[in-house]
C-alpha cells in the first residue's frame, strides 16, 4: 500500500505543481493594474467603464489581465487584430464577471471578423436535414470559442445607452453555458433561488413573446422572443446599458440579474 501511494503521488505531482503555478499566476494577474495608456483606450472605447465605482474599476483591471493572458484573439480575412481591439473586447467581457468569482474557464479563443459574417447552420425536420447560411454579428460556442463582428462590437461599446451590445450578448451565452447547457438558466449565485429566477424569467419571457407577436414596442429587443437563452442574453445587454429602463419595465427580472451578477448598474 505504501509503495502504491508513493507511486500515486509521484504520478500526480507534476499536475499539482502546474495547478499551483497557474493559481499563483492568476492571483498575480488579478492584482495588476493596467498601464495608463491601456486604461485610456478602455475609457475611450468602452465608455460604460467610466460609470464604475472606483473599487470596481480597480478590480476590472485584474480581470482584464487574466482574460488577455488566457484568450487568443484571431483575425480571419486578413484582419489585423490590434491591442486596442483586444482591450475593448476584454473589458466588455470582464464586466459580466466583475461581481462574482465565476470565470470563462473553457474559453480559449475570440475570432474577430471585420463585419457581419456568414455561419452555416443545420435544421432537422424528421429525417430531413437542411443547411443554410445565416448572417450573424456574433456566435458563442461551448467548446471554448467566441466569434464576433468587430464593426458591431466597436459600435456596441461606443454607445453605452442603446441597450445593444453584441459582446455582452455573446458572453452572456458563455455564462449561461457554465451549467453545461445554454437554456436561459445560468449558474446562479450562492443562495439565489432557482424558483424565484424561473418565476421572474418565465413570466417576463411569455409576456415579451406576446408583445412581439402583437407588434408592441418592448424594452427588450424582439430577438429575445425567439428562445429562453436569447431572452436572457438581451436582458443582460439592457441590464448593463439601460438598467433604469429594465428595472422600470421588468423589475423582477432586474432584481434577479442583480443577484446573479452581484452588481447594481442602476446605482452607478
Amino acid at each position: 500500500m505504501t509503495i502504491f501511494l508513493l507511486l500515486f503521488f509521484v504520478a500526480i505531482s507534476p499536475f499539482l505543481i502546474l495547478q499551483v503555478r497557474a493559481s499563483r499566476k492568476r492571483q498575480r494577474l488579478l492584482g495588476l493594474s493596467l498601464m495608463p495608456d491601456q486604461k485610456a483606450v478602455i475609457e475611450r472605447d468602452v465608455p460604460i467603464v467610466r460609470r464604475l465605482p472606483a473599487a470596481l474599476r480597480a478590480k476590472l483591471d485584474g480581470k482584464i489581465s487574466v482574460f488577455l493572458d488566457q484568450v487568443e484573439f484571431v483575425g480571419p480575412d486578413d484582419l489585423d487584430v490590434t491591442p486596442e481591439m483586444e482591450l475593448s473586447i476584454a473589458a466588455q467581457a470582464c464586466l459580466l464577471v466583475l461581481g462574482r468569482d465565476i470565470w470563462y474557464d473553457n474559453l480559449r479563443s475570440v475570432i474577430i471578423y471585420p463585419g457581419a459574417f456568414k455561419s452555416r447552420t443545420q435544421r432537422q425536420n424528421g429525417y430531413v436535414v437542411t443547411e443554410e447560411d445565416t448572417v450573424r454579428l456574433g456566435e458563442s460556442w461551448s467548446h471554448g470559442r467566441i466569434v464576433l463582428s468587430w464593426e458591431h462590437s466597436q459600435s456596441g461599446a461606443a454607445d453605452a445607452n442603446d441597450g445593444h451590445n453584441v459582446v455582452f450578448h455573446e458572453f452572456a451565452h458563455q455564462i449561461d453555458d457554465m451549467t453545461g447547457s445554454t437554456n436561459g438558466v445560468p449558474l446562479l449565485s450562492e443562495g439565489q433561488s432557482f424558483a424565484e429566477w424561473e418565476a421572474a424569467f418565465l413570466t417576463a419571457f411569455e409576456a415579451h413573446v406576446r408583445d412581439v407577436e402583437r407588434g408592441r414596442r418592448t424594452v427588450l429587443d424582439a430577438y429575445g422572443a425567439t428562445a429562453h437563452e436569447e431572452f436572457f442574453a438581451v436582458s443582460v445587454e439592457m441590464f448593463f446599458e439601460r438598467p433604469t429602463d429594465l428595472n422600470s419595465d421588468m423589475p423582477e427580472v432586474y432584481a434577479q440579474l442583480v443577484k446573479l451578477f452581484q452588481l447594481d448598474p442602476a446605482r452607478w
